[in-house]
């Protein structure tokens, strides 16, 4: 299964560390270009971190950071909504979970409707 990430360069090494691919970006401009690179398959010439893009066009797990798929608004929920390949799996930032959002396990909670 092939995954990559997008986020905030500290993370980028630390996935990197476990042998994640990553894209580190620090605005939305940066991250919807990322985004679109993975999802579009838009082969360049321009890396990815030492990675070429064409190398990442069959991502099947796309992991964002909370701040990421903010910036991405729209255009993530209108490729979650697509049923497309890769899967999109949001974790909190370097600062933690923001505000408002669920964890995953809550959201599993629920769904499954237990509650503790």
């Amino acid at each position: 299964m092939d995954f990559f990430f997008i986020g905030d360069p500290e993370l980028v090494t630390a996935f990197r560390f476990i042998g994640i691919r990553g894209k580190a970006v620090i605005n939305a401009e940066d991250a919807q270009s990322a985004f679109l690179d993975i999802t579009q398959g838009m082969a360049n010439s321009s890396s990815t971190d030492g990675v070429p893009m064409e190398k990442v066009e069959h991502c099947q797990i796309l992991i964002l950071t909370e701040e990421v798929a903010d910036w991405l608004g729209d255009m993530l929920i209108r490729w979650q909504l697509s049923d497309q390949y890769p899967l999109v799996v949001e974790v909190p930032g370097m600062m933690g979970k923001l505000p408002g959002r669920k964890t995953l396990v809550e959201s599993i909670r629920e769904a499954i409707g237990i509650h503790v």
